[in-house]
């Protein structure tokens, strides 16, 4: 893998909080931080369905029923991991800190998850460009310091030969998610194998990695994100990567309202990217909490699918949960419709010594 990201977070409804914007409808900032950067974007850039929408609550529950017939086949504890490569490594970790190469720069991060010690020593990371202080709550907003010499806030990434923007962002994220590298590698060989035209739904698209990868692939793209922020970033890479000739749709707008605006419409998809956070508000009022929404959301998900779809592709961060949850969730959500559910957990392999460090849980159901 590459870097590049799904929480490349992974990256991922309702919009991020009005102060701080990370992903698509229903995105918090908190788990998936947006950018911040003074560029407005043009009334032409995106497809806003929400310039005058008045505040509304929450949706109403979506009646649900048990679907009859045959449960896909199943896989469970699949370690999907990204490796070191020269456009992101995890180079070391410990202490609650991991040691990152993006690019040309070496990052000193908050990483609650590694609670053991570090494996190079202390001037290994003291070669790091770039140290996220203050708070380091997943929910805090810190700040970024500059050891060696001070950074612009934009720099260039790649995954898999697609330039993109990293950026510096006050809640420590980077705008890509290299362990979702492994979901967009795989969504690439399906597009490229189907010999057919292919649409492919980004829920929660955050800075529009996965839209770039599926669009070069051949595909036909609808990026579905609340905050016009990380749209304008996503067109940025978009323009950046050369692909602005690609078909690719920009919709500003909470994602579940515009997934069940697609079911009354008879819309369909071939392959659907589901990446929310744990909790998050909507531009207009909205409120998302995981627990309560997904049920709702993988449901909507399988009515918009086509007739012979390929995929849909679920990644949760920051929840207390086994995969086990999504893993039953959405094997009952495609009962009927056959394929294999496969579930586990995303990982960084790191360079130093090997170690694992897990990042989040996915399930993805493939026809």
């Amino acid at each position: 893998m590459k870097s590049s990201g799904g929480k490349i977070k992974k990256a991922k409804g309702l919009g991020p909080k009005a102060s701080a914007p990370k992903g698509a409808a229903h995105r918090q900032t908190a788990v998936k931080p947006r950018p911040q950067f003074a560029k407005a974007p043009r009334a032409t850039d995106i497809d806003s369905q929400q310039k005058s929408a008045p505040r509304s609550e929450a949706a109403p529950k979506r009646v649900l029923t048990r679907r009859t017939g045959v449960r896909p086949q199943e896989r469970t504890g699949l370690i999907l991991e990204t490796s070191p490569s020269d456009d992101y490594a995890l180079l070391d970790s410990g202490n609650g800190l991991k040691l990152e190469q993006y690019g040309p720069y070496r990052i000193v991060r908050p990483e609650g998850q590694a609670i053991w010690l570090p494996a190079w020593d202390r001037t290994e990371w003291d070669k790091a460009d770039a140290l996220f202080t203050g708070n380091t709550d997943e929910e805090g907003v810190g700040r970024w310091h500059f050891p060696k010499v001070p950074l612009g806030e934009t720099w260039p990434l790649a995954f898999g030969g697609i330039p993109f923007f990293g950026r510096f962002t006050s809640f420590r994220h980077v705008g890509v998610f290299p362990e979702q590298g492994t979901h967009w590698s795989h969504m690439d060989q399906l597009i490229r194998n189907a010999k057919r035209p292919v649409k492919v739904l980004n829920l929660f698209g955050y800075t529009g990695v996965a839209s770039l990868v599926a669009a070069r692939a051949g595909a036909e793209v609808t990026h579905v994100d609340a905050s016009k922020k990380a749209i304008v970033w996503a067109r940025e890479n978009q323009e950046m990567a050369g692909l602005s000739s690609k078909p690719i749709r920009w919709i500003c707008e909470d994602a579940m309202k515009f997934v069940a605006r697609e079911e009354r419409r008879g819309s369909g998809y071939d392959i659907i990217l589901l990446d929310p956070p744990a909790y998050g508000r909507g531009p207009n009022g909205e409120v998302w909490q995981l627990f309560d929404n997904l049920p709702d959301m993988v449901d909507l998900c399988r009515s918009i699918l086509t007739p012979n779809p390929l995929a849909v592709v679920l990644t949760a961060y920051s929840i207390r949960a086994s995969f086990f949850a999504i893993h039953e969730l959405m094997r009952d959500a495609f009962t009927g419709l056959g394929g294999q559910v496969e579930s586990g957990e995303l990982i960084l392999r790191e360079r130093s010594s090997d170690r694992a460090l897990s990042t989040s849980l996915f399930s993805r159901w493939s026809a």
